[in-house]
């Protein structure tokens, strides 16, 4: 009976409890990155075979919708085994929990997806800073973007946004909040964040959303509201790459008067500040790692 009830208390999502009781040391982020290099050249190889026994139209088409996932099974599945190894012996910590601090689900929604609205715009300044992007890039970009709704929609706003949240919040900074400062853990996951994009100028702006989000799910533990926050940014990028008008446009500075962007920047700069002042207001739980609910695993 112990072993049934050892397991009906775990989190409301039962993908996302198989992870509670994994919270990596060095040597476990060293093994989940060897994995993921590993998962991204079997999804190289799938996109090899894809082009090779159909066609290099059908691979680009529908490859990233197929072999996304799989750059992350080998990290998930030695996740999984390492958290129900150390289930029952050690203390675990929710990868997904609701410290809302007494506000609604609905209201953190809509306010995290305002907050990531708004950071979209913010950010934007400094992706001007940077080097122009090579026409390998702008075209690699652009080849991301142009492929059937539905498939864009799949891989850049369903799975970026879940396997994404779930390695660099639920896993990396879950685990280094328990072994460094909150700051540290936030900056170091975000950093990681930044870099699985593979080039300058999409890892800049997500290091500085990932710090972002990093914030929101210390606070919260929610990888529900970061996840959600992920999708909204990315699916702002998949609709302004669908507007004719926005066709040859790289950012929304050329379409706008000097004078009217810095008050639009300015506006959702303001909207980003007060949603980071509601997500500090949150009380961390005592003894938890920031919003995360501690789980009894005592039977």
């Amino acid at each position: 009976m112990g072993f049934f009830k050892r397991h009906s208390r775990r989190g409301s999502y039962d993908l996302f409890s198989t992870y509670n009781y994994f919270l990596p040391d060095i040597s476990d982020l060293i093994w989940i990155v060897v994995l993921f290099l590993i998962g991204m050249f079997l999804g190289g190889i799938i996109t090899a075979v894809l082009t090779f026994l159909i066609s290099p139209e059908f691979a680009t088409t529908y490859g990233m919708v197929i072999m996304y996932p799989v750059q992350f099974i080998p990290a998930m599945l030695y996740a999984s085994a390492k958290s129900r190894r150390n289930e029952g012996f050690e203390k675990g910590y929710a990868i997904d929990s609701n410290n809302f601090g007494g506000r609604k689900g609905w209201s953190m929604a809509l306010i995290v997806s305002a907050m990531a609205l708004a950071g979209a715009f913010v950010i934007e300044p400094i992706s001007m800073l940077l080097p122009e992007m090579s026409e390998i890039m702008k075209a690699a970009m652009k080849m991301l973007l142009d492929g059937p709704v539905w498939i864009v929609l799949i891989s850049v706003s369903i799975f970026a946004p879940f396997f994404e949240e779930w390695l660099c919040r639920g896993i990396i900074l879950r685990g280094l909040l328990k072994k460094v400062k909150p700051a540290w853990a936030i900056v170091i996951s975000a950093l990681i964040f930044g870099l699985i994009h593979g080039n300058l100028w999409q890892a800049i702006p997500a290091f500085i959303i990932g710090v972002i989000l990093g914030y929101v799910y210390y606070k919260t533990g929610s990888l529900k509201l970061t996840m959600l926050m992920h999708c909204v940014n990315n699916t702002l990028s998949v609709i302004v790459s669908r507007i004719p008008a926005f066709e040859d446009v790289e950012f929304f500075a050329e379409v706008m008067s000097p004078w009217a962007y810095v008050l639009v920047v300015l506006a959702f700069a303001a909207v980003l500040a007060s949603g980071l002042v509601i997500m500090k207001s949150i009380p961390l739980k005592e003894g938890n790692l920031g919003g995360c609910d501690a789980i009894d695993s005592s039977f």
